[in-house]
Protein backbone atom coordinates (compact mmCIF):
# COMPACT_ATOMS: atom_id res chain seq x y z
CA UNK A 1 0.00 0.00 0.00
CA UNK A 2 2.89 2.61 0.75
CA UNK A 3 3.76 1.78 -2.85
CA UNK A 4 0.38 2.92 -3.69
CA UNK A 5 0.72 6.21 -1.55
CA UNK A 6 4.49 6.68 -2.72
CA UNK A 7 3.60 6.82 -6.46
CA UNK A 8 -0.23 8.43 -5.75
CA UNK A 9 1.96 11.51 -4.35
CA UNK A 10 3.97 11.49 -7.34
CA UNK A 11 1.34 11.23 -9.92
CA UNK A 12 -0.32 14.53 -7.39
CA UNK A 13 2.59 16.52 -8.19
CA UNK A 14 3.77 15.18 -11.44
CA UNK A 15 0.28 17.00 -12.52
CA UNK A 16 1.51 20.36 -11.04
CA UNK A 17 5.02 20.37 -12.70
CA UNK A 18 4.05 22.75 -15.63
CA UNK A 19 2.62 25.20 -13.05
CA UNK A 20 7.19 27.04 -10.58
CA UNK A 21 15.81 28.82 -1.44
CA UNK A 22 18.61 27.15 -1.91
CA UNK A 23 17.80 24.10 -2.61
CA UNK A 24 14.93 22.30 -4.60
CA UNK A 25 13.52 18.74 -3.94
CA UNK A 26 13.51 16.22 -6.47
CA UNK A 27 10.65 14.29 -7.83
CA UNK A 28 11.01 11.20 -5.25
CA UNK A 29 11.57 13.78 -2.29
CA UNK A 30 8.29 15.42 -3.20
CA UNK A 31 6.43 12.69 -3.46
CA UNK A 32 8.15 10.98 -0.33
CA UNK A 33 7.12 14.21 1.90
CA UNK A 34 3.31 14.31 0.35
CA UNK A 35 3.32 10.42 1.03
CA UNK A 36 4.25 10.55 4.96
CA UNK A 37 1.83 13.67 5.18
CA UNK A 38 -0.71 12.97 3.71
CA UNK A 39 -0.76 8.53 2.53
CA UNK A 40 -2.62 8.27 6.06
CA UNK A 41 -5.41 10.72 4.93
CA UNK A 42 -5.28 9.08 0.98
CA UNK A 43 -6.03 5.88 2.15
CA UNK A 44 -8.60 6.84 4.61
CA UNK A 45 -10.48 9.28 2.34
CA UNK A 46 -9.21 8.78 -1.26
CA UNK A 47 -8.75 5.00 -1.26
CA UNK A 48 -10.89 4.58 -4.25
CA UNK A 49 -10.40 7.96 -5.90
CA UNK A 50 -8.71 7.92 -9.65
CA UNK A 51 -5.49 8.54 -9.64
CA UNK A 52 -3.58 11.04 -12.35
CA UNK A 53 -6.80 12.85 -12.71
CA UNK A 54 -6.51 15.85 -9.50
CA UNK A 55 -9.38 13.95 -8.04
CA UNK A 56 -7.02 12.69 -5.16
CA UNK A 57 -5.94 16.41 -4.18
CA UNK A 58 -10.00 17.43 -4.54
CA UNK A 59 -10.43 14.34 -2.41
CA UNK A 60 -8.34 15.80 0.39
CA UNK A 61 -9.65 18.83 0.02
CA UNK A 62 -13.31 17.55 0.63
CA UNK A 63 -12.42 16.55 3.69
CA UNK A 64 -10.24 19.07 5.02
CA UNK A 65 -11.05 19.75 8.29
CA UNK A 66 -10.03 15.86 8.79
CA UNK A 67 -6.89 15.94 7.17
CA UNK A 68 -3.96 17.12 8.77
CA UNK A 69 -3.09 20.64 7.80
CA UNK A 70 0.52 19.45 7.48
CA UNK A 71 -0.61 17.20 4.30
CA UNK A 72 -1.76 20.36 2.85
CA UNK A 73 1.47 22.69 3.88
CA UNK A 74 4.05 19.96 2.73
CA UNK A 75 2.09 19.88 -0.40
CA UNK A 76 2.68 23.14 -0.98
CA UNK A 77 5.59 23.53 -0.08
CA UNK A 78 6.48 20.57 -2.40
CA UNK A 79 4.75 22.57 -5.22
CA UNK A 80 6.46 25.23 -4.96
CA UNK A 81 10.29 23.61 -4.71
CA UNK A 82 9.42 21.49 -8.01
CA UNK A 83 8.44 24.95 -9.71
CA UNK A 84 11.48 26.71 -8.79
CA UNK A 85 13.64 23.24 -9.70
CA UNK A 86 11.81 23.29 -12.93
CA UNK A 87 12.54 27.33 -13.84
CA UNK A 88 15.90 27.24 -12.74
CA UNK A 89 16.11 24.02 -15.20
CA UNK A 90 14.46 26.25 -18.16
CA UNK A 91 16.86 29.65 -17.25
CA UNK A 92 20.15 27.77 -16.58
CA UNK A 93 21.96 28.09 -19.70
CA UNK A 94 20.79 31.85 -20.19
CA UNK A 95 21.77 32.21 -16.90
CA UNK A 96 24.83 31.07 -16.98
CA UNK A 97 25.90 32.39 -20.58
CA UNK A 98 28.75 34.40 -19.16
CA UNK A 99 30.23 31.54 -17.18
CA UNK A 100 29.88 28.81 -20.67
CA UNK A 101 31.37 31.66 -22.30
CA UNK A 102 34.44 32.29 -19.79
CA UNK A 103 35.06 28.38 -18.56
CA UNK A 104 33.72 25.98 -21.29
CA UNK A 105 34.93 27.76 -24.80
CA UNK A 106 35.08 24.95 -27.42
CA UNK A 107 32.44 23.09 -26.04
CA UNK A 108 29.63 21.87 -28.55
CA UNK A 109 26.36 21.79 -27.17
CA UNK A 110 24.66 18.48 -26.67
CA UNK A 111 24.61 15.15 -24.67
CA UNK A 112 24.53 17.41 -21.29
CA UNK A 113 28.59 18.55 -22.17
CA UNK A 114 28.31 22.22 -21.39
CA UNK A 115 26.35 20.81 -17.78
CA UNK A 116 29.46 18.77 -18.01
CA UNK A 117 31.47 21.68 -18.29
CA UNK A 118 29.72 23.73 -15.71
CA UNK A 119 29.42 20.96 -13.15
CA UNK A 120 33.48 20.66 -13.27
CA UNK A 121 34.00 24.43 -13.21
CA UNK A 122 31.83 24.76 -9.98
CA UNK A 123 34.70 25.66 -8.13
CA UNK A 124 35.14 28.88 -10.13
CA UNK A 125 31.03 29.56 -10.79
CA UNK A 126 29.64 31.87 -8.83
CA UNK A 127 26.86 33.92 -8.03
CA UNK A 128 23.07 33.67 -10.06
CA UNK A 129 25.07 30.59 -12.05
CA UNK A 130 26.10 28.73 -9.13
CA UNK A 131 22.50 29.18 -7.63
CA UNK A 132 20.51 28.49 -10.38
CA UNK A 133 22.54 24.83 -11.13
CA UNK A 134 21.85 23.81 -7.57
CA UNK A 135 17.93 25.29 -7.25
CA UNK A 136 17.94 23.04 -11.18
CA UNK A 137 18.70 19.54 -8.76
CA UNK A 138 21.97 19.37 -10.73
CA UNK A 139 24.39 19.81 -7.53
Amino acid sequence: MKRHIVGLAALLLAGMAGSASAQTMSYAEAGALIAKSCGPSIERFCAKVNIGTGQVQQCLTQHKDQVPAQCFSDFVAAQASLSKRNAAQDSAFNVCNAEIRQFCPGVKPGDARILDCLLASSKVVRGACKQVIVDAGWQ
